[in-house]
């Protein structure tokens, strides 16, 4: 079994807990990022979480002593224990992010990466976003970045389907046109 598929199974059981202890879903994405941005930027801390020389009583209380610390939900400290105990700790950021896929799904909020020309403006980024809802009939959560090389317009990505406005794009094809006929 993959690690994703591994981490996709804890996610689906946290968020299963947390339904079910009506716990604040978007406290535990929360409380997830913050651990996992911990241990990502203390590479000691998360080697002494993980080294096969560290016994397991200790793995557990140091997860106890970061979730206390770090104030994390209940059932993130239960998590985190758990995954110390087992040695997977090194699922942690897969399953952070299926944790939030299914919080956003959830939520019935999509992603969009949108990639544009020139920077957006607030009121463009609110207009575009609108208009993707209305495509999608969910919520859209938008990720924009800049690319010179479309020359004009913006492209949108939701999951596998692409909407392609670019100038750049439109240009191609109408090469594309001119030479077959």
């Amino acid at each position: 079994m993959s690690l994703r598929t591994s981490a996709t199974r804890y996610a689906k059981a946290l968020f299963d807990v947390a339904i079910t202890e009506n716990a604040e879903l978007a406290r535990i994405d929360r409380d997830l990022s913050a651990i996992t941005e911990l241990l990502r930027e203390n590479t000691e801390l998360m080697r002494a979480a993980t080294a096969a020389r560290v016994p397991d009583a200790a793995r557990k209380a140091l997860m106890e002593a970061i979730a206390d610390r770090l104030g994390v939900s209940a059932q993130v400290k239960n998590l985190m224990v758990l995954l110390a105990e087992s040695r997977k700790l090194d699922y942690l950021h897969d399953l952070a992010e299926a944790y939030r896929e299914r919080l956003l799904q959830h939520q019935n909020i999509i992603r969009a990466d949108v990639t544009s020309a020139a920077p957006l403006s607030p009121e463009q980024t609110t207009a575009l976003a609108e208009s993707l809802s209305k495509v999608t009939g969910k919520k859209v959560e938008l990720s924009v970045s800049v690319d010179p090389d479309l020359l004009g317009g913006v492209v949108a990505r939701i999951g596998s389907t692409v909407y392609d406005g670019s100038v750049k794009t439109q240009l191609q094809q109408l090469r594309k046109e001119l030479v077959e006929q």
